[in-house]
């Protein structure tokens, strides 16, 4: 679209004899707000990024926090050592096969301790391969 007019309700939501002119209604999910601003800058940002150049690089929208019904890996950055607890050695080793297993299997545990629906949405899209199940399988068990 070249684009959009985002109507925000407040406290009980808007007035109803304008539900004619509304193309779309959106929900994030089930909580209340006081007023539609804040879920409207969420939706505006979630599509903004999505435009060429908004981000400046267009590779940060190729891997994402939540990804194929996935929750993201855990991050870690400077320095190697925070407070006694040290970056995963899997990450410093250079070995990319071995890096990209770790975060599929942390997303995965991830996944399956915070949000276990989504594990069952990913299966019935045919989202997850055989490593991943064998990586469930792995994680439910020990």
């Amino acid at each position: 679209l070249s684009h959009i007019i985002i109507v925000c309700g407040h406290y009980e939501g808007i007035d109803d004899r304008i539900n004619n002119y509304i193309d779309e209604a959106v929900s994030l999910g089930d909580f209340i707000l006081t007023g539609g601003e804040i879920a409207a800058m969420a939706i505006v940002d979630s599509v903004v990024r999505l435009i060429p150049n908004v981000l400046g690089n267009n590779l940060s929208t190729e891997i994402e926090s939540f990804d194929n019904n996935l929750l993201e890996y855990p991050q870690y950055t400077r320095p190697e050592v925070f407070e006694g607890k040290g970056v995963p050695d899997v990450l410093l080793s250079g070995h990319h096969e071995n890096i990209r297993k770790w975060r599929l299997k942390m997303r995965l545990a991830k996944t399956l301790r915070v949000r276990p629906d989504l594990i069952s949405e990913a299966r019935r899209n045919g989202l997850l391969d055989a490593e991943a199940e064998r990586m469930i399988e792995e994680i439910t068990t020990q």
